[in-house]
């Protein structure tokens, strides 16, 4: 497995780790990447199928999302540490790759479990569907382009991973507004200051 195609892997880990595991096996035993001997076993395979069909329903329901990325908060980063860390064909220490693997993981999960919230935020069910929809269609073209081209696969990484931490930056500050405007509703302050005189 090339760097690009490793690193690629690990950053969308972080959005469907279940899905990435069970491409990156079947992907190992067509012989399109030379992947790790452990993801290729049929019944990791099919276990990390059968958890992909749970975490596609699931992660398309408000609020049941986030408790399935609060529970995976740990489990995505650690599964990008290890894609990146067993990947037979990059040349990086393994500390390293493990370091680099969970950053790449922890960051694509932050930027999706911060969109969530304001997506849940929402009333309608509609948008958890479609958001969820794209994030299933970004991991696929992502996991496609890495077994074809790693090159382009690594550097367009690179650039999503900009993009999530502008997505995790942009998201907290609007959940920070969105909490000051519910603490001021609670409270019958507006938050702007008196009028002069008063």
């Amino acid at each position: 497995m090339d760097l690009g195609t490793a690193v690629a892997s690990s950053f969308s880990a972080g959005i469907s780790m279940y899905g990435v595991i069970a491409l990156l096996g079947i992907a190992g035993r067509l012989d399109w990447v030379s992947g790790d001997s452990v993801l290729e076993q049929p019944w990791v395979i099919a276990l990390a199928l059968v958890l992909f069909a749970v975490e596609f329903v699931v992660d398309k329901i408000a609020l049941l999302d986030t408790v399935w990325d609060g529970v995976h908060t740990v489990l995505r980063p650690m599964a990008g540490a290890l894609i990146l860390s067993v990947a037979p064909d990059q040349a990086l220490p393994v500390p390293v790759a493990l370091g680099v693997g969970a950053g790449l993981a922890l960051v694509s999960h932050s930027a999706k479990s911060s969109t969530r919230l304001l997506v849940n935020a929402s009333p309608e069910p509609v948008s958890n569907v479609v958001v969820s929809t794209a994030e299933d269609g970004l991991v696929a073209a992502l996991m496609a382009l890495a077994f074809a081209n790693p090159e382009i696969a690594f550097a367009v990484t690179l650039v999503l991973v900009v993009v999530a931490i502008g997505l995790i930056v942009l998201a907290w500050r609007l959940v920070g507004h969105v909490r000051h405007r519910w603490r001021s509703r609670a409270t019958g302050s507006t938050g702007d200051p008196p009028p002069a005189g008063a």
